[in-house]
């Protein structure tokens, strides 16, 4: 979960011209003009880029963050990671077709379009809660039958449940698998909270609520931009990640690598691994126990090899009795890329739930008992799961000492497609005639 090496993922139209959004329909029976859409956006890092703040550098007030919408990519994923992160997936009703799922998707993306600039959507009844966008996204993400429904033949190979890791997985469908996902994520719970409200009353007759996974960070404020997060075992979590100062993001979440081309132009995937975290026999574990389950300091995130945190990981290291340093079973030694594809970008959320029984350690993999029930939700984006997130779940799967004290209870991959322009849509390639 502390990684850093690339990712432990336990902790871990039809028609050719687009119709009118459902906002120019209303407001055309209304009679009323709407003005344009606020264009201020924030500036785009990426997540844990690991640049110092100078003096020169503030952090926008929350009510003038505003994060673009609009664009080739959709935003939420090499944008920063703000301190809220709600995940939503929602099971399509049975009999949806092909025009209900497009006029499903138009809504909500003019929806989402209002929202992350601060502006209520038509039918919203509560707008003052749209004020203050907090650097609101919203990121949507496909799963197998959204593919069905609209283009069988755009389905992206990978696009089907990981393979079981028996080792470790104890999943649960409650946490699991879904047809679109809603990703919400801003630095104000009271944005996200609306946001969520707004975008669930559009599904509703669409299809119903699978699962909802509610993650934090740290605060807004509390910590300077581009700071690495922590888990909620006290591990710096998220060290080494791709950037968008250099070609790395590019490669590992857009698909300019050779071996994992995007399965649409500007669009990737995201995995979804629900980990609980036992934290009441982490306690049991001292100091040193933890640095080595890990390899990493926990004071601030260097490899037990080094000093600093990026500082790189000597896996060849030994101590005086001739044993390694960082041991085989360490995460990050397991976590570290054996091919030059395995590497993903990682934007994980904690949770913290309350704890409403005394049963004990239950058979679902969580505890019930003690006092905390906690985890976290691991989010990780990449361009084809199967080449990138599998080779490296398998590695800890089968050794790493943090399953010791993890359990994956929830799994599920969708596709993220590529972003829209103003009077399009989210998914309207896949709307779009089949080229031969």
């Amino acid at each position: 979960m502390s990684d850093s090496e690339q990712t432990p993922a336990h902790i871990s139209d039809k028609e050719t011209r687009p119709a009118p959004t459902r906002r120019h329909l209303v407001a055309g029976a209304l009679g009323a003009g709407i003005g344009a859409l606020a264009t201020e956006t924030i500036h785009r890092m990426s997540p844990e880029t690991h640049q110092e703040t100078t003096k020169e550098q503030k952090v926008a007030p929350l009510q003038e963050s505003r994060t673009s919408f609009y664009g080739a990519r959709q935003a939420g994923i090499d944008t920063p990671a703000p301190a809220i992160g709600h995940f939503i997936a929602i099971d399509l009703n049975d009999d949806t077709d092909t025009q209900q799922l497009s006029r499903l998707l138009r809504i909500l993306t003019d929806d989402a379009a209002q929202l992350t600039q601060g502006h209520a959507p038509i039918v919203d009844q509560e707008p003052e809660l749209a004020e203050t966008p907090a650097s609101l996204t919203i990121t949507f993400g496909f799963g197998e039958k959204i593919f069905e429904i609209a283009n069988p033949r755009q389905k992206p190979p990978w696009l089907k449940p990981l393979p079981p890791f028996a080792q470790i997985d104890q999943l649960q469908e409650r946490w699991s698998d879904g047809d679109l996902l809603i990703q919400i994520c801003a630095d104000d719970r009271m944005t996200v909270a609306h946001a969520q409200r707004m975008l669930l009353k559009d599904t509703r007759t669409f299809g119903t609520i699978r699962w909802v996974q509610e993650g934090f960070r740290h605060a807004y404020g509390s910590q300077k931009p581009g700071q690495t997060m922590r888990n909620l075992f006290g591990q710096v979590d998220g060290t080494v990640n791709p950037t968008t100062s250099d070609n790395s993001m590019e490669q590992v979440v857009w698909g300019k690598h050779p071996k994992t081309p995007a399965w649409e132009e500007n669009g990737t995937s995201i995995v979804i691994r629900r980990i609980h975290m036992n934290l009441d026999t982490w306690d049991e574990a001292d100091r040193i126990a933890r640095e080595d389950a890990v390899g990493r300091k926990l004071s601030n995130g260097a490899p037990l090899t080094g000093e600093k945190e990026h500082d790189i990981p000597d896996l060849s290291a030994t101590d005086h009795l001739g044993f390694n340093v960082i041991a085989p079973y360490a995460h990050i030694r397991r976590a570290s890329p054996q091919e030059p594809q395995e590497r993903i970008l990682r934007r994980g959320y904690n949770y913290d739930l309350p704890v409403t029984d005394a049963s004990g350690f239950s058979r679902h993999g969580e505890t019930t008992g003690g006092i905390s029930q906690s985890g976290l939700i691991f989010a990780s984006y990449q361009s084809d799961p199967t080449q990138q997130f599998v080779p490296i779940q398998e590695r800890l799967a089968q050794l790493d000492m943090l399953n010791t004290w993890t359990v994956p209870i929830g799994s599920a991959v969708f596709a993220i497609p590529a972003g829209c322009q103003e009077n399009g849509f989210i998914g309207e390639n896949l709307f779009k005639p089949s080229q031969p």
